[in-house]
């Protein structure tokens, strides 16, 4: 299986500092590249405020979209479109190639259908998975499972605090709760509290189950 990763940037138009927003969020897919998923091609800027990558499991490529998104400092958010599909390359004197395919396909109307769901139903949405139209059954039925655990998990991240991310951050990277309290300067137990009352608990449990722990 191969999943397209298309990324934009919200509210792109209004942020006070495009450049910073766009250093923290290459910040972020750094840091992520070194300590999740390894991504057939790491997530990177293509024109304006996109990104794009590319993962060889859909799984992977939900870990990695979670952990970004929970890298991120506050005021800073993507969207991402998953795409089920093939993708090849077209060739290009001056670039080498250019990413084509029902993959990429896919992932652009995964960006569409969630801007409309974010639009009209669920403000924190930010992820959707969408399958190339050549795509199998057993692709179609993984899709729409995603999207629904997807769905509950965007809107836990979302109404998360700055600290909340990031000691969702650091379970899903394996930190210890000891370890996070010492880098906040708070005690163990209210970092317990703070993941329970987040919901960063299911997270960070959702997030082991797709690294197949």
């Amino acid at each position: 299986m191969t999943v397209c990763v298309t990324a934009d940037i919200v509210g792109s138009r209004l942020l006070a500092d495009r450049a910073a927003a766009q250093r923290d969020i290459e910040s972020a897919i750094a840091r992520v590249d070194e300590e999740g998923p390894t991504a057939v091609r790491p997530l990177r800027p293509t024109v304006g405020d996109e990104f794009q990558g590319v993962y060889d499991t859909l799984e992977g490529a939900m870990a990695a979209v979670l952990l970004l998104r929970l890298a991120f400092p506050d005021g800073v958010d993507c969207r991402f479109g998953l795409g089920i599909g093939e993708t090849g390359t077209i060739p290009s004197a001056v670039t080498g190639g250019i990413p084509e395919g029902p993959g990429w396909w896919a992932a652009r109307t995964a960006i569409e259908t969630i801007h409309a769901v974010q639009d009209r139903t669920v403000m924190g949405a930010r992820t959707w998975v969408c399958v190339a139209d050549d795509g199998s059954e057993d692709e179609q039925r993984a899709a729409h499972i995603a999207n629904a655990g997807l769905l509950v998990r965007d809107h836990l991240v979302t109404a998360m605090t700055g600290r909340a991310r990031r000691l969702a951050y650091g379970r899903c990277a394996g930190r210890t709760q000891s370890a996070l309290a010492a880098a906040e300067g708070i005690s163990q137990s209210a970092v317990s509290q703070l993941l329970a009352s987040s919901g960063a608990t299911a997270v960070v449990e959702g997030y082991r189950v797709l690294r197949g722990g």
